[in-house]
């Protein structure tokens, strides 16, 4: 018998039902224009909120990957709710959406853990973690016939998300995708939020994760999903990826029209 990973958050951060979630999606998709050519995407970062806050900022960045095809995505969340050392990679069959079962790559994912013992297979922050769950309706509708690599972060300290980028530097090719999980600074005004989240901007233009990771720490920015940003940068400039920019920034504010105490949110894209 298969083991499933129920959905979590549908109703709640996205539409439950299969017909509305796929109209919002596409709505989302279709209202927007990416001016660019943005060729051989290997990674984006989007957003998490609900997608009445964030959903059109993640847009920007699936929009990318419209013409794309991958065999494999590797979705890199943090972990809200539960810590734990490393990073846990669903040790089940399948991640299920409205929108149907994604399966999981098994001898992809056991690769991976037997080449680090930070990474492991299990149900570790995997049990009602919004971050990874909210990106899978997008990538089911954009994509076709591909297998999932669900990792959360359960310590996004410097040492645990080097090793995780060399460990996806050896395990991705150019029909692999990576998507980093992340929202940026929570609770501050407007303006100290854009001070704050615009440092995270500039890293990712300038595709620097080593002082995205020390400001991180530091605590001279904030992304909850910071670290898989790291990792997701550092394996690709490994790769010799050239070209990182962020296509969206956002803020709560935007929606709501409230200032006062804000969450920020970018979509990024990696790409040759």
């Amino acid at each position: 018998m298969k083991e499933i990973r129920e959905p979590q958050v549908a109703g709640m951060f996205y539409p439950s039902d299969p017909k509305e979630l796929e109209t919002q999606i596409k709505g989302y998709l279709n209202g927007i224009k990416i001016n660019e050519n943005l060729n051989h995407v290997a990674g984006i970062v989007s957003p998490h909120a609900g997608y009445i806050y964030s959903g059109k900022t993640a847009a920007y960045a699936y929009k990318t990957i419209e013409k794309e095809k991958y065999n494999n995505v590797i979705v890199i969340s943090p972990s809200h709710r539960e810590y734990f050392h490393g990073v846990s990679i669903y040790s089940g069959d399948a991640y299920r959406t409205p929108l149907g079962d994604i399966p999981i790559n098994n001898s992809l994912r056991e690769k991976i853990i037997s080449e680090n013992s930070l990474i492991f297979a299990g149900r570790e922050g995997h049990g009602v973690e919004h971050a990874l769950e909210v990106q899978l309706p997008f990538l089911q509708i954009l994509l076709s016939n591909f297998q999932l690599i669900p990792m959360v972060i359960g310590d996004q300290r410097k040492e645990f998300i080097f090793e995780l980028a060399d460990v996806l530097y050896k395990n991705i090719d150019e029909n692999t995708l990576l998507v980093a999980s992340s929202d940026l600074s929570h609770f501050y005004s407007k303006t100290h939020a854009n001070i704050l989240d615009s440092r995270v901007v500039n890293y990712i233009n300038d595709f620097n994760y080593h002082e995205l990771q020390s400001d991180l720490e530091s605590k001279r920015c904030e992304a909850c999903g910071g670290g898989g940003i790291v990792a997701l940068l550092k394996a690709l400039k490994m790769k010799n990826y050239k070209n990182s920019k962020v296509i969206a920034h956002t803020d709560s504010g935007d929606v709501t029209g409230d200032d006062s105490e804000v969450v920020g949110y970018l979509s990024a894209v990696i790409y040759n």
